[in-house]
């Protein structure tokens, strides 16, 4: 079955020069103009992967990728008009797999949804389930239960962060690269790049912070992140 793109832009010429693109590459699409129909059509047809513009009318593109994020991990290609890099940061840390600035090359975008799709469905053995939990200091894993919690107190993470915590606290004393986080990621319902993990790391470190939690994870410059001692002392890495 081909996969299923949506092409969210208020611009009727940019969403015409996507679809055909996109169809002549053999996706299926599906297209919308304005924030609030993009989320309709995304309940209806249920993308594989969403084309999402910024500057939208009546929801913006940022509201609209917390509204999918709150329900799922579909993958999502940002477009903006202007090189903001607070609007680009903004759209990855709420989860975005990548971002082009306008004007950008229809063979471009085509590439890039390609590639995105690409490492959502690569599909290795899944690790061996854990029944008891994983617990350092004051923090504590349920993999079973996908929670974590510190002191007691639980933190709220996405899946995707969820998993990056479980990947460095299942080996403490292992330094893990970039590349090797996606590659312990990657499988259906994840879409992460090396772009993207320091931005979760950096949502992490957040979260736990609110909890008192500043030891969390650790970073080894040039090389990648581990789990930290995680006994609440401000991490200074």
């Amino acid at each position: 079955m081909s996969q299923q793109i949506l092409v969210v832009d208020d611009d009727p010429h940019i969403r015409q020069l996507l679809v055909f693109a996109l169809g002549k590459a053999g996706f299926v699409t599906h297209e919308a103009g304005d924030g609030e129909a993009a989320l309709e059509a995304v309940a209806a047809a249920r993308p594989d992967l969403i084309v999402l513009d910024i500057n939208l009318p009546r929801m913006n593109g940022l509201d609209v990728c917390r509204r999918v994020r709150a329900d799922g991990d579909t993958p999502i290609l940002f477009l903006s008009s202007r090189d903001d890099e607070i609007d680009r940061v903004l759209g990855i840390e709420l989860g975005a797999d990548d971002y082009v600035v306008k004007p950008f090359s229809p063979r471009e975008i085509v590439a890039r949804v390609t590639a995105i799709l690409r490492r959502t469905q690569a599909r290795p053995a899944p690790p061996q389930p854990q029944a008891a939990a994983i617990v350092r200091g004051r923090l504590s894993l349920d993999p079973e239960g996908w929670s974590a919690t510190w002191s007691g107190q639980e933190a709220a993470l996405t899946v995707t962060e969820f998993s990056i915590l479980s990947t460095l606290a299942a080996t403490p004393s292992k330094v893990f690269t970039r590349d090797a986080i996606i590659d312990r990621l990657r499988g259906p319902g994840f879409a992460v790049t090396d772009r993207t993990i320091d931005s979760h790391i950096r949502n992490l470190r957040g979260k736990f912070a609110k909890l008192g939690g500043h030891d969390v994870v650790e970073t080894r410059a040039g090389v990648g992140y581990r789990l930290g001692p995680c006994l609440g002392a401000d991490a200074s890495a």
